[in-house]
């Protein structure tokens, strides 16, 4: 075939012409799906929550187990905060309130092992200056349950007075996430209050008209209906975040519109180069169809690579990336077609502003960038390359720590109590670490191993079948207490070794380590909240560098069939990681350290919480390879057709730089609408990922690619005879096979443009 002739690529021409001649009946089925799925998903939003920090099969998983199964017990998940007004906890009156306050606690539907100071439960449990008093319960039953049932009734019961002039708050791990989830929520309510007036503007903005702006909104709400309808088939078998609502929402207005444009621009170009409506549909979906293909299968590599962890909370990303993306993928090749078709010629006017002309080849705003770009490449390049380092700086001081009651705003009740029980309270009573070990109960070395464990650094006491310890000497004798620390019929017993305030704010997974490494007469396991916490980060750190090697190992495939070269997917792989640098250095500086908490109205905890960033480290790369498949495939569309680099970049710039800034001002504009979250988790997510966004979109794919690829030259292209042999039978190509690389090495003529 000659090479000036356009490779055909039949299933997408044919599918474009077949939604062009049937666009009425696509529209119609459209629509009905967007009803159906909408009726099909709604519902999931009150059935997804925020799933526990746990990793199966740890240690603490199987503490937990043992826990349960055998003494029937757990780590508390409720905490009463009872202050009292005037007086102290031991005053008569409220003595005799507190006890009820117990009892009633106690008597409550899915509640058990409540423990509290005025049942005698221990003096860690009466704040330093006695005015409040702590009840811990611990609340059996799956996530939803919890959180969905028992804790409202709780908190409608028992929140606020309490008798006896005694005022109730509630705190607790639970009812700390519980709130998060209910804050994440109403935040997924009001970004779609902020999200699609600023989309419509910005579309309008973009595609000059009023009325084909509407398109893209639409279709990235079919794109929203549809993944809840298919979360909730998941959810009947699997627990999903409700952070995944957030995901979906921003992914799925973005990606749809990203993709809608990416179609409209071609098909608008392939209406101006005077081709018939199905024509331009048919070329269309057989030369950008195949990019967002690609593009889509670059960002769902990037979510499916979240299923090689055994983490429901991630794992829930997964199954909302890749649902977008697919959906995002169907509106944009099924339906879009059919509605640019019914518009027609149409879709090529601007309804004002000024009419839609295409530019001559060689001008405009980003032909000229990429010719200064070119001719200077160093200059340029090393400037760009050395802001973005600086601002990519602060993430060699990144740290990594617990979540905690700071990821909610300070009017939160949840917060307010964890934050008076760290300042009143010198033990943690409610994240006490739990140690399951082979002693029976009476075992005379049960005694023995609870002091040692007591002369730990960072530990207040240590509550055992043979009493309580602290530092090393018994404090008190087995009473009816330490019941709970045998079983019947049970050759084991398990300890809770109390930790001050101050070890668990300052070093927490450090005292696990070594309760840990502690000596011990029988073989024992080490479990509670904080071990859970310290499990759930090694085995995501653990897993680590297997998501990232998946992500890059494919991503680098994916690019290659796309280029045909083996440094093109190097160079994407290189400067993705920059502008991931970029968006790690401001999250350290601003959320880290702390200096945007006064813009953004959060507290900072010096920490980054492990869950998030990596999240954010899947959807940034996956966006980023979004970008540069849009721009390579433009470039490589160039490079066949002439053989040169340098024209080939200019050319494929000017045509897919106004897309690309375009789409990631859109996006960016998505995300930011999270800024105004009150979860510190989402207001990270929202402004790192912008930032990433915005830099990628402009510096790296502006500058740095250009500089880039005219410092290479002919190198871009090269590959082994084995893989260049490869990419010509299952390679991307938007146009014939490439011809022979006479490539010429020159800048193109600057244009004033």
């Amino acid at each position: 075939m000659p090479a000036s002739l356009p490779r055909p690529s039949p299933p997408l021409a044919r599918l474009g012409r077949f939604t062009a001649r049937h666009r009425w009946a696509v529209i119609a089925a459209g629509l009905v799906a967007l009803i159906a799925a909408a009726v099909v998903g709604a519902p999931v939003i009150g059935q997804l929550s925020l799933n526990r920090y746990s990793a199966p099969g740890s240690e603490s998983d199987r503490v937990a187990v043992a826990l349960d199964r055998t003494f029937g017990t757990g780590s508390p998940d409720l905490a009463l905060l009872a202050t009292v007004e005037d007086g102290t906890v031991d005053d008569p009156a409220v003595r005799e309130a507190g006890r009820d306050l117990h009892e009633r606690l106690a008597a409550a539907d899915g509640v058990a092992d409540v423990r509290s100071y005025w049942n005698g439960d221990g003096a860690t449990l009466r704040s330093d200056d006695g005015t409040s008093a702590l009840l811990l319960a611990r609340l059996p039953g799956d996530a939803d349950h919890v959180r969905g049932d028992v804790l409202p009734r709780l908190a409608s019961e028992f929140e606020g007075d309490g008798g006896a002039g005694i005022t109730v708050g509630l705190g607790g791990s639970e009812e700390l996430f519980r709130q998060v989830a209910a804050e994440s929520s109403a935040d997924f309510v009001r970004a779609e209050m902020i999200i699609f007036p600023v989309l419509f503007v910005l579309l309008v903005i973009v595609l000059r008209g009023l009325a084909l702006p509407l398109v893209p909104l639409v279709l990235g709400v079919f794109t929203i209906a549809a993944t809840l309808a298919v979360f909730r088939v998941v959810t009947l078998s699997t627990d999903l975040s409700t952070f995944a609502l957030n995901i979906t929402l921003v992914m799925g207005m973005a990606l749809g519109v990203d993709y809608c444009l990416f179609v409209i621009f071609r098909f608008r170009e392939e209406l101006r180069a005077g081709r018939s409506t199905e024509d331009a549909v048919a070329e269309t979906l057989r030369t950008a169809g195949r990019t967002v293909l690609f593009s889509g299968a670059t960002v769902a590599v990037a979510f499916a690579a979240l299923f090689a962890l055994p983490f429901d909370f991630l794992r829930s990303f997964g199954y909302a990336g890749i649902t977008v993306v697919l959906f995002g993928m169907v509106a944009a090749l099924v339906l879009l077609p059919a509605v640019l078709a019914a518009f027609g010629p149409r879709a090529a006017r601007g309804v004002f502003l000024r009419p839609g002309a295409a530019r001559p080849a060689g001008t405009g705003f980003w032909h000229a960038t990429a010719g200064r770009v070119m001719a200077r490449p160093m200059r340029y390049g090393g400037a760009v390359l050395a802001l973005l380092l600086v601002l990519a700086a602060p993430v060699l001081g990144i740290r990594f720590g617990l979540p905690d009651e700071r990821v909610l705003p300070e009017s939160a009740e949840a917060r307010q109590v964890s934050e008076r029980i760290r300042e009143d309270f010198t033990a943690e009573e409610g994240d006490a670490v739990q140690v399951v070990t082979e002693m029976a109960p009476g075992d005379d070395r049960v005694a023995a191993y609870a002091a040692g464990l007591s002369r730990i650094d960072g530990v207040v006491h240590v509550d055992s079948a043979a009493g309580t310890f602290t530092d090393g000497a018994r404090t008190a004798a087995p009473g009816a207490g330490t019941a709970r620390f045998g079983a019947a019929n049970a050759g084991t017993t398990w300890l809770s070794v109390v930790p001050s305030v101050a070890a668990l704010e300052s070093a927490p997974f450090a005292l696990v380590q070594e309760v840990r490494a502690a000596p011990a007469p029988a073989p024992a396991e080490v479990g509670g909240y904080p071990a859970e916490l310290l499990d759930y980060r090694d085995g995501v750190t653990d897993r680590l560098p297997l998501v990232v090697g998946l992500i890059l190992g494919l991503s680098f495939v994916l690019l290659f069939l796309l280029s045909g070269g083996l440094l093109l997917p190097l160079k994407a792989t290189v400067l993705n990681v920059l502008s991931l640098a970029v968006m790690f250095g401001v999250l350290v500086w601003g959320f880290q350290d702390g200096n945007l908490s006064g813009p953004l109205g959060f507290t900072a905890a010096g920490t980054l919480e492990t869950n998030i960033p990596l999240l954010m480290f899947c959807i940034a790369y996956g966006l980023s390879m979004d970008y540069e498949v849009f721009m390579m495939a433009r470039i490589k569309e160039e490079y066949d057709r002439t053989g040169d680099t340098a024209a080939a970049v200019a050319a494929g710039l000017q045509r897919s730089g106004p897309l690309i800034s375009a789409a990631g001002a859109i996006l960016a504009a998505s995300f930011l609408a999270y800024a105004t979250s009150g979860v510190v988790l989402l207001q990270m997510l929202g402004v790192g990922l912008a930032l990433a966004i915005l830099v990628d979109a402009t510096l790296i794919r502006a500058v740095l690619v250009p500089a880039f690829m005219r410092v290479a030259g002919r190198a871009n292209w090269w590959a082994p005879p084995p893989l260049r042999r490869l990419h010509a039978r299952i390679g991307l190509s938007e146009s014939g096979p490439p011809p022979a690389p006479a490539d010429v090495h020159r800048a193109p003529a600057r244009s004033a443009g």
